[in-house]
């Protein structure tokens, strides 16, 4: 039975409470914009997840998205088929935090101090928080045969992941680094036309059962394939804000998960 971080983790091959370790998993992070640890959660947990997303996959909400890399309305200035306009398809499905079993192994990583200190010292963050609503701290996505995620930047300076279990085929993370600069308002539209086309080289993050990934996705454009074959995808997305209290926005929540609460 999965009880406290210890069942969870490999904490001899991730010792996060030590300073040094911290400091290369920054500057691995500064460096390529992606901090992947394999075999981050032991297999026995992981193969508890996997149980758990497949009895819990009823649950999923599914929209079929089609949005522009920025996840904003469209800009009127811009034709439709210019890189600030242009549509991208996202088709995954999602259950939220109020959905995840209590005792689930996504809680007990989620609210661990030792893990939410990990991150705040990679991010550089005073503090991380869950979110003001029941439903974006902990959500589960599920991508079958066919479904993917489209290209686009986040609106959040980091994202934590973990796969749960990898697609037969395809699936894959995508990303190009520091392809904007949001806070400098530089956009880089040629660039990004150049992403939407293909004809840029990507950076693929390889990512097995219990691979832990941390990602800054503000700048860095970044998508997953479609799926390939009868195995489903399932990602755990681990989400904290640095100010506590703070709900995802209503048209976001009714976006993603159908509903606000």
């Amino acid at each position: 039975m999965i009880q406290s971080l210890t069942d969870v983790i490999d904490a001899a091959q991730y010792p996060m409470e030590d300073e040094g370790f911290r400091n290369e998993c920054k500057r691995t992070l500064d460096e390529t914009g992606a901090l992947i640890m394999h075999n981050f959660v032991k297999p026995p947990a992981i193969a508890t997840l996997q149980r758990e997303g497949e009895s819990h996959q009823y649950l999923a909400f599914y929209p079929v998205n089609k949005h522009n890399i920025y996840l904003e309305p469209p800009d009127s200035r811009y034709p439709a088929d210019h890189p600030r306009n242009r549509e991208v398809s996202s088709s995954k499905g999602c259950i939220t935090t109020d959905q995840i079993p209590d005792g689930s192994v996504l809680r007990t990583l989620y609210d661990a101090s030792e893990f939410r200190e990990f991150l705040c010292a990679v991010f550089e963050e005073a503090e991380l928080h869950e979110y003001g609503d029941v439903m974006s701290s902990i959500n589960l996505h599920y991508a079958s045969e066919g479904q993917e995620l489209g290209w686009h930047f986040d609106n959040s300076s980091f994202a934590v992941t973990l796969m749960i279990q990898n697609a037969a085929g395809g699936g894959a993370f995508e990303f190009v680094k520091d392809v904007r600069d949001a806070d400098g308002g530089t956009m880089n539209y040629e660039l990004s036309g150049k992403i939407l086309d293909g004809d840029v080289t990507t950076n693929n993050l390889a990512m097995e059962a219990g691979t832990l990934v941390l990602f800054r996705g503000r700048n860095s454009i970044h998508r997953v394939t479609p799926v390939e074959g009868n195995r489903t995808r399932m990602l755990a997305v681990l989400a904290y804000n640095t100010e506590p209290g703070i709900p995802l926005s209503e048209s976001a929540r009714m976006t993603f998960y159908g509903r606000l609460g």
